[in-house]
């Protein structure tokens, strides 16, 4: 046995739809399968945690104990990585004292949870230990470094550091859609 379920396995787990070469370690926790679609050459690593409305597309990495949480989608998109400890949230307590928190509180005494959909477009890598919430869009190309948090959109290629959320830099647009062309030429399935 493996360290990674085996297609059967994956099968077995009920995910709404995954491709080939789908490498998910067997100390992922995963919630609501039915919800969650995957494409080709991914790879899940240990201690992560998938629960609800989730699309990642192909040639994905997640690393250990990254989590994506939420009711809303989480949308990952080609080439798309997260690196230790990054969570990605579709929903968010309100911690201003305005209202009850957690799960185990009915929502009506919950009035300040906010939903939102995060997508991380193509070739969009999060840096270790950083934060996404509801309601964002990182275009195509950008990097997010360490330890930030993010919580508004960011144009495409740019990189951005910190909390609160700082551009430093862009990243090599055509450099990297140079390698994924011949990547994509070479690669077999």
């Amino acid at each position: 046995m493996t360290s990674y379920y085996s297609e059967t396995e994956l099968a077995d787990i009920g995910l709404s739809e995954f491709g080939k070469d789908v490498k998910i370690s067997r100390k992922t926790s995963i919630y609501n399968p039915q919800s969650i679609s995957i494409g080709d050459n991914v790879r899940i690593d240990d201690f992560c945690f998938l629960s609800g409305n989730i699309s990642l597309g192909s040639h994905i990495h997640i690393a250990p104990f990254s989590g994506l949480w939420g009711t809303e989608e989480i949308i990952m998109r080609d080439f798309t990585g997260l690196a230790p400890r990054v969570s990605i949230f579709a929903s968010s307590e309100d911690y201003s004292g305005g209202s009850l928190t957690n799960p185990t509180v009915p929502e009506e005494y919950r009035p300040g949870l906010e939903y939102g959909d995060v997508e991380l477009n193509k070739h969009v890598i999060i840096g270790a230990n950083t934060v996404l919430l509801p309601n964002v869009r990182l275009e195509q190309g950008v990097a997010i470094g360490a330890q930030s948090l993010v919580k508004e959109n960011i144009s495409e290629w740019e990189v951005h550091i910190g909390n609160p959320l700082e551009k430093v830099g862009e990243r090599n647009k055509d450099q990297i859609i140079e390698l994924e062309e011949k990547f994509l030429k070479e690669f077999e399935y």
